[in-house]
């Protein structure tokens, strides 16, 4: 599963080996968030390659806010523009073939960081949805799975080699493999029974 969430100009795709730092980034910027927020947010997990210990990733700390009820989100969220974090007014769509492109299933606002601060990605998604489930499965699965974790590396490395200043060319060499990768960690997780971890903050 992947979303285009490149706004403006490409950027270069840069993979740096894993930074133990990433982790605690990650804690202050929930906590951050979680001042701003309240309960209106019910959970605030780290997701994406930088939250997967030993694997190479761009310097992006992708962020997952759950939230009860996406509309009603969109109106609770509103300290966050004014705490200086951008974008997040208007609805965005995961991408996952087998589902319909508007599906409420893939249905999320994406947010920014406030201008001048480290890039972070801030996936808001609902409750109980396919796209909030399986970030964190397929977090859970690559931290599990050293195999997959290292081909799933290769890929990245040679998707940033064919399209170095592209990330929509990186992303779009991936997309098929997000697809694949689902398949493998849905049988993971009947295997080890996996259910939705604790919240990170």
């Amino acid at each position: 599963m992947l979303s285009y969430d490149s706004f403006g100009p490409s950027r270069p795709v840069v993979l740096v080996p894993y930074r133990a730092a990433w982790r605690e980034e990650f804690a202050e910027l929930a906590q951050r968030i979680r001042a701003v927020v309240g309960p209106a947010v019910t959970r605030i997990d780290h997701i994406g390659s930088t939250a997967v210990p030993g694997l190479r990733a761009k310097d992006v700390i992708d962020v997952q806010l759950t939230v009860p009820e996406l509309p009603a989100a969109a109106t609770r969220l509103q300290p966050l523009w004014a705490a200086g974090f951008q974008q997040g007014r208007s609805w965005q769509y995961d991408v996952y073939h087998p589902l319909p492109a508007d599906s409420p299933e893939l249905r999320k606002l994406y947010m920014r960081e406030p201008a001048g601060e480290r890039r972070v990605h801030m996936h808001i998604r609902e409750a109980g949805r396919f796209n909030a489930r399986y970030a964190l499965l397929f977090r859970d699965y690559l931290r599990a799975n050293a195999p997959a974790r290292a081909e799933y590396e290769l890929l990245k490395r040679r998707a940033a080699g064919l399209f170095p200043a592209s990330i929509d060319g990186y992303l779009y060499l991936k997309e098929p493999v997000f697809h694949l990768v689902y398949q493998a960690a849905a049988l993971w997780a009947e295997q080890v029974s996996w259910q939705l971890p604790p919240a990170d903050a």
